[in-house]
Protein backbone atom coordinates (compact mmCIF):
# COMPACT_ATOMS: atom_id res chain seq x y z
CA UNK A 1 0.00 0.00 0.00
CA UNK A 2 1.20 3.65 -0.55
CA UNK A 3 2.54 5.60 2.30
CA UNK A 4 1.17 8.88 1.38
CA UNK A 5 -0.85 10.66 -1.38
CA UNK A 6 -1.19 13.61 -2.95
CA UNK A 7 -4.50 15.12 -4.06
CA UNK A 8 -6.11 18.11 -5.85
CA UNK A 9 -9.79 18.78 -4.47
CA UNK A 10 -10.76 20.79 -7.68
CA UNK A 11 -13.00 24.33 -7.07
CA UNK A 12 -16.64 23.36 -8.05
CA UNK A 13 -18.30 26.02 -9.97
CA UNK A 14 -22.23 26.43 -10.62
CA UNK A 15 -22.79 27.31 -14.15
CA UNK A 16 -26.28 27.74 -13.48
CA UNK A 17 -28.22 27.59 -10.55
CA UNK A 18 -32.15 28.43 -10.01
CA UNK A 19 -34.09 27.50 -6.90
CA UNK A 20 -36.93 25.52 -7.46
CA UNK A 21 -39.08 25.58 -3.80
CA UNK A 22 -38.60 25.03 -0.43
CA UNK A 23 -39.24 22.29 1.44
CA UNK A 24 -41.13 21.70 5.41
CA UNK A 25 -37.55 20.99 6.57
CA UNK A 26 -36.55 24.45 5.38
CA UNK A 27 -34.18 22.80 2.85
CA UNK A 28 -34.43 24.84 -0.36
CA UNK A 29 -34.32 22.49 -3.86
CA UNK A 30 -32.44 23.34 -6.74
CA UNK A 31 -30.92 22.95 -10.59
CA UNK A 32 -27.84 23.54 -11.17
CA UNK A 33 -25.00 22.97 -14.09
CA UNK A 34 -22.48 21.89 -12.24
CA UNK A 35 -18.54 21.75 -13.14
CA UNK A 36 -14.90 21.47 -11.94
CA UNK A 37 -11.77 24.04 -12.40
CA UNK A 38 -8.46 22.15 -12.64
CA UNK A 39 -7.46 24.85 -9.77
CA UNK A 40 -8.43 24.09 -6.25
CA UNK A 41 -7.10 23.49 -2.76
CA UNK A 42 -3.96 20.71 -2.46
CA UNK A 43 -3.79 17.93 0.37
CA UNK A 44 -1.19 15.75 1.27
CA UNK A 45 -2.31 12.29 3.18
CA UNK A 46 0.01 10.50 5.03
CA UNK A 47 -0.14 7.25 7.10
CA UNK A 48 1.27 8.19 10.80
CA UNK A 49 0.91 7.55 14.47
CA UNK A 50 -1.18 9.87 15.58
CA UNK A 51 -4.34 12.16 13.36
CA UNK A 52 -3.52 15.42 12.66
CA UNK A 53 -4.98 18.30 10.17
CA UNK A 54 -2.67 20.89 9.59
CA UNK A 55 -3.34 24.11 7.55
CA UNK A 56 -1.31 26.17 5.14
CA UNK A 57 -2.29 29.09 2.39
CA UNK A 58 -4.68 32.01 2.08
CA UNK A 59 -8.09 32.09 4.40
CA UNK A 60 -8.62 30.77 8.03
CA UNK A 61 -10.14 27.47 8.65
CA UNK A 62 -10.53 25.15 11.78
CA UNK A 63 -8.28 22.48 12.01
CA UNK A 64 -10.58 20.62 14.60
CA UNK A 65 -13.10 18.05 14.91
CA UNK A 66 -15.35 20.32 13.41
CA UNK A 67 -13.40 20.87 9.88
CA UNK A 68 -15.59 18.59 7.32
CA UNK A 69 -12.08 16.98 6.38
CA UNK A 70 -11.68 15.50 9.79
CA UNK A 71 -15.69 14.76 9.87
CA UNK A 72 -14.89 12.54 6.75
CA UNK A 73 -12.26 11.01 7.90
CA UNK A 74 -14.30 9.77 11.04
CA UNK A 75 -17.04 8.90 9.07
CA UNK A 76 -14.95 6.41 7.14
CA UNK A 77 -13.58 4.89 9.92
CA UNK A 78 -17.12 4.60 11.83
CA UNK A 79 -17.95 2.46 8.35
CA UNK A 80 -15.06 0.52 8.36
CA UNK A 81 -14.61 0.03 12.31
CA UNK A 82 -10.93 0.41 11.63
CA UNK A 83 -8.50 3.44 12.90
CA UNK A 84 -7.14 5.21 9.74
CA UNK A 85 -4.32 7.22 11.48
CA UNK A 86 -3.41 9.85 8.91
CA UNK A 87 -1.59 13.02 9.30
CA UNK A 88 -3.59 15.64 6.84
CA UNK A 89 -1.91 18.81 4.98
CA UNK A 90 -4.10 20.83 3.85
CA UNK A 91 -2.92 23.75 1.44
CA UNK A 92 -5.70 26.13 1.27
CA UNK A 93 -5.75 27.86 -2.26
CA UNK A 94 -9.36 28.77 -2.40
CA UNK A 95 -11.53 31.40 -1.11
CA UNK A 96 -12.63 30.52 2.42
CA UNK A 97 -16.48 30.77 2.19
CA UNK A 98 -16.55 32.15 -1.62
CA UNK A 99 -19.01 29.94 -3.41
CA UNK A 100 -16.75 27.24 -5.09
CA UNK A 101 -17.60 24.55 -2.88
CA UNK A 102 -13.94 24.35 -1.25
CA UNK A 103 -14.57 22.63 2.26
CA UNK A 104 -16.98 20.23 0.14
CA UNK A 105 -14.42 19.68 -2.46
CA UNK A 106 -11.95 18.89 0.31
CA UNK A 107 -14.26 16.28 2.37
CA UNK A 108 -14.89 14.35 -0.80
CA UNK A 109 -11.13 14.24 -1.69
CA UNK A 110 -10.27 12.68 1.48
CA UNK A 111 -12.89 10.39 1.45
CA UNK A 112 -11.55 9.34 -2.32
CA UNK A 113 -7.36 9.41 -0.99
CA UNK A 114 -8.25 7.30 2.46
CA UNK A 115 -10.38 4.77 0.56
CA UNK A 116 -7.12 4.54 -1.73
CA UNK A 117 -4.53 4.72 1.03
CA UNK A 118 -5.48 1.92 2.87
CA UNK A 119 -7.45 0.57 0.25
CA UNK A 120 -10.40 0.41 2.13
CA UNK A 121 -13.59 -2.45 0.66
CA UNK A 122 -16.01 0.45 0.37
CA UNK A 123 -18.19 0.76 -2.89
CA UNK A 124 -19.20 3.85 -4.82
CA UNK A 125 -23.00 3.48 -3.09
CA UNK A 126 -21.59 3.34 0.09
CA UNK A 127 -19.37 6.32 -0.44
CA UNK A 128 -21.91 8.15 -1.80
CA UNK A 129 -24.22 7.81 1.58
CA UNK A 130 -21.20 8.85 3.19
CA UNK A 131 -20.81 12.04 1.35
CA UNK A 132 -24.44 13.02 1.06
CA UNK A 133 -24.37 12.88 5.40
CA UNK A 134 -21.71 15.66 5.43
CA UNK A 135 -23.04 17.67 3.60
CA UNK A 136 -25.17 18.47 0.04
CA UNK A 137 -22.68 19.69 -2.01
CA UNK A 138 -19.56 16.25 -1.21
CA UNK A 139 -21.45 14.04 -3.40
CA UNK A 140 -21.19 16.18 -6.47
CA UNK A 141 -17.50 16.32 -5.47
CA UNK A 142 -16.91 12.70 -5.37
CA UNK A 143 -16.20 12.15 -9.31
CA UNK A 144 -15.04 15.91 -10.11
CA UNK A 145 -16.62 15.74 -13.77
CA UNK A 146 -19.69 18.27 -15.30
CA UNK A 147 -23.04 16.87 -13.51
CA UNK A 148 -26.78 18.31 -13.24
CA UNK A 149 -27.80 18.85 -9.77
CA UNK A 150 -31.17 18.74 -8.23
CA UNK A 151 -33.25 18.09 -5.38
CA UNK A 152 -31.22 19.49 -2.49
CA UNK A 153 -27.81 19.12 -4.41
CA UNK A 154 -27.31 15.69 -3.79
CA UNK A 155 -28.80 14.37 -6.81
CA UNK A 156 -25.99 14.50 -9.85
CA UNK A 157 -27.00 12.91 -13.02
CA UNK A 158 -23.45 12.91 -14.36
CA UNK A 159 -23.04 14.68 -17.81
CA UNK A 160 -21.29 12.98 -20.67
CA UNK A 161 -19.19 16.24 -21.41
CA UNK A 162 -19.15 19.81 -21.60
CA UNK A 163 -17.62 21.67 -24.31
CA UNK A 164 -13.23 22.53 -23.84
CA UNK A 165 -13.03 25.85 -22.23
CA UNK A 166 -10.74 28.26 -20.13
CA UNK A 167 -12.55 29.30 -16.89
CA UNK A 168 -11.44 32.45 -14.71
CA UNK A 169 -12.21 32.68 -11.29
CA UNK A 170 -12.11 35.62 -9.28
CA UNK A 171 -13.17 36.72 -5.84
CA UNK A 172 -13.16 40.34 -4.03
CA UNK A 173 -11.65 38.89 -0.97
CA UNK A 174 -14.76 38.84 0.72
CA UNK A 175 -16.45 35.40 2.58
CA UNK A 176 -19.72 35.20 2.33
CA UNK A 177 -21.80 32.96 4.61
CA UNK A 178 -24.31 30.82 2.14
CA UNK A 179 -26.78 31.39 5.22
CA UNK A 180 -26.79 34.56 4.78
CA UNK A 181 -27.62 34.57 1.27
CA UNK A 182 -30.59 32.07 1.20
CA UNK A 183 -31.90 34.42 4.52
CA UNK A 184 -32.69 37.09 1.87
CA UNK A 185 -33.41 34.76 -0.77
CA UNK A 186 -37.43 34.75 -0.87
CA UNK A 187 -37.93 38.33 -1.41
CA UNK A 188 -36.18 38.26 -4.86
CA UNK A 189 -37.31 34.84 -6.85
CA UNK A 190 -40.11 32.60 -7.09
CA UNK A 191 -39.65 28.95 -8.16
CA UNK A 192 -40.38 28.35 -12.30
CA UNK A 193 -43.25 27.24 -13.55
CA UNK A 194 -41.51 23.99 -14.78
CA UNK A 195 -38.53 21.82 -14.37
CA UNK A 196 -35.48 22.73 -16.80
CA UNK A 197 -34.47 20.31 -19.44
CA UNK A 198 -31.05 18.35 -18.32
CA UNK A 199 -28.70 20.61 -20.31
CA UNK A 200 -27.26 19.22 -23.79
CA UNK A 201 -24.70 21.71 -25.13
CA UNK A 202 -22.54 20.80 -28.07
CA UNK A 203 -20.32 23.75 -28.47
CA UNK A 204 -19.07 26.74 -26.63
CA UNK A 205 -21.72 28.61 -28.09
CA UNK A 206 -24.21 26.56 -26.61
CA UNK A 207 -22.99 26.73 -23.65
CA UNK A 208 -22.27 30.40 -22.94
CA UNK A 209 -26.29 30.51 -24.39
CA UNK A 210 -27.09 27.93 -21.37
CA UNK A 211 -25.14 29.78 -18.51
CA UNK A 212 -26.42 32.95 -19.35
CA UNK A 213 -29.95 31.85 -19.53
CA UNK A 214 -30.11 30.16 -16.73
CA UNK A 215 -28.16 32.29 -14.52
CA UNK A 216 -27.75 32.04 -10.77
CA UNK A 217 -31.22 32.71 -8.39
CA UNK A 218 -28.62 33.81 -5.76
CA UNK A 219 -27.32 36.57 -7.74
CA UNK A 220 -29.42 39.13 -6.72
CA UNK A 221 -29.15 38.69 -2.61
CA UNK A 222 -25.81 37.88 -2.52
CA UNK A 223 -25.18 41.42 -4.74
CA UNK A 224 -26.97 43.20 -1.96
CA UNK A 225 -24.73 41.31 1.00
CA UNK A 226 -21.92 42.26 -1.04
CA UNK A 227 -21.58 44.86 -4.26
CA UNK A 228 -18.39 44.66 -5.25
CA UNK A 229 -20.18 40.70 -7.06
CA UNK A 230 -21.22 43.22 -10.06
CA UNK A 231 -17.85 44.83 -10.02
CA UNK A 232 -16.20 41.38 -10.39
CA UNK A 233 -18.90 40.51 -13.27
CA UNK A 234 -18.44 43.89 -15.36
CA UNK A 235 -14.83 43.04 -14.87
CA UNK A 236 -14.49 39.99 -16.53
CA UNK A 237 -16.65 40.95 -19.62
CA UNK A 238 -14.52 44.59 -19.66
CA UNK A 239 -11.25 41.83 -19.81
CA UNK A 240 -12.88 39.89 -22.70
CA UNK A 241 -14.72 37.05 -21.25
CA UNK A 242 -17.12 35.05 -23.73
CA UNK A 243 -19.80 35.08 -20.41
CA UNK A 244 -20.14 35.67 -16.87
CA UNK A 245 -22.27 34.31 -13.77
CA UNK A 246 -21.82 33.53 -9.96
CA UNK A 247 -20.90 30.64 -8.28
CA UNK A 248 -23.39 29.19 -6.28
CA UNK A 249 -24.08 31.66 -3.09
CA UNK A 250 -21.19 33.95 -3.90
CA UNK A 251 -18.67 35.93 -3.51
CA UNK A 252 -16.87 34.31 -6.20
CA UNK A 253 -17.38 34.71 -9.51
CA UNK A 254 -16.53 33.34 -13.13
CA UNK A 255 -16.24 33.71 -16.72
CA UNK A 256 -15.83 31.39 -19.46
CA UNK A 257 -13.48 32.03 -22.56
CA UNK A 258 -12.10 29.85 -25.62
CA UNK A 259 -8.97 27.44 -25.08
CA UNK A 260 -5.73 29.35 -24.79
CA UNK A 261 -8.12 33.10 -23.76
CA UNK A 262 -8.10 32.35 -20.31
CA UNK A 263 -4.67 33.87 -19.14
CA UNK A 264 -4.96 37.08 -21.18
CA UNK A 265 -8.24 37.48 -19.71
CA UNK A 266 -7.12 37.03 -16.19
CA UNK A 267 -4.13 39.13 -16.55
CA UNK A 268 -6.45 42.15 -17.86
CA UNK A 269 -8.82 41.52 -14.89
CA UNK A 270 -5.82 42.05 -12.68
CA UNK A 271 -4.98 45.60 -14.10
CA UNK A 272 -8.52 46.35 -13.76
CA UNK A 273 -9.41 45.36 -10.15
CA UNK A 274 -5.29 44.28 -8.60
CA UNK A 275 -6.49 43.59 -4.96
CA UNK A 276 -9.40 40.96 -6.27
CA UNK A 277 -8.13 36.70 -6.30
CA UNK A 278 -8.25 36.08 -9.82
CA UNK A 279 -6.70 32.40 -11.18
CA UNK A 280 -6.90 31.48 -15.06
CA UNK A 281 -7.93 27.71 -15.38
CA UNK A 282 -10.00 25.38 -17.09
CA UNK A 283 -13.01 23.33 -16.74
CA UNK A 284 -12.51 19.43 -15.91
CA UNK A 285 -14.31 17.01 -18.56
CA UNK A 286 -15.93 13.94 -17.69
CA UNK A 287 -12.99 11.62 -18.77
CA UNK A 288 -12.06 9.11 -16.15
CA UNK A 289 -8.13 10.36 -17.38
CA UNK A 290 -8.69 14.00 -16.35
CA UNK A 291 -9.68 12.87 -12.49
CA UNK A 292 -7.21 10.67 -12.07
CA UNK A 293 -4.70 13.00 -12.68
CA UNK A 294 -5.52 14.67 -9.53
CA UNK A 295 -3.94 12.09 -7.19
CA UNK A 296 -0.63 11.16 -7.58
Amino acid sequence: MPEKLMITAPAKVNLSLRITGRRDDGYHELESLVAFASCGDTLQLAKASATRLTVEGSGVVPADETNLIIRALRSLEAHTGKPLVTDIRLHKNLPVAGGLGGGSADAAAVLNGLTRLFELDVSEVQCAELARALGADVPACLAPGPGWMTGTGTDISRLDSLPAADIILVNPRIALPTGTVFAALNCHTKPPAKPSPQPDVGGFEDLCDFVTGQGNDLAAPASEAVPEIAACLVGLLDSGAACVGMSGSGASCFGLARVGDGQQIAEAYRLKRENDWCVASRLIGAGDAEITQLYQ
